[in-house]
């Protein structure tokens, strides 16, 4: 995966051209909304895997076949992770 290396130059670019769009006193609210959506496809991801167990479970399925789901799946938590965290770092 490529990954998006900002200096902190850019940062500081970007966040300025966030406060005069939105505001200085709209962007906790903006956060938080990302923030919420970012735990809403977090408990998805969690929800799909579990269904997708307990389907295994119940239908017997091949067990190789729903360890390379649920890794498919931990990968894209994974990378949602990351995404998440490097907002995180940058909102401090």
């Amino acid at each position: 995966m490529h990954m998006l290396f900002i200096s902190g130059a850019e940062i500081f670019f970007i966040m300025f051209i966030v406060v005069m769009v939105f505001g200085a006193d709209k962007i906790p609210g903006i956060a938080k909304g990302l923030g919420k959506g970012m735990r809403q496809l977090r408990d998805a991801t969690d929800d799909i895997k579990r269904e997708i167990q307990k389907s295994a479970e119940n239908h017997g399925m091949d067990q190789d076949f729903t360890k390379d789901i649920k890794k498919e799946i931990d990968e894209v938590k994974k990378n949602v992770e990351e995404v998440t965290g490097s907002i995180k770092r940058t909102g401090r």
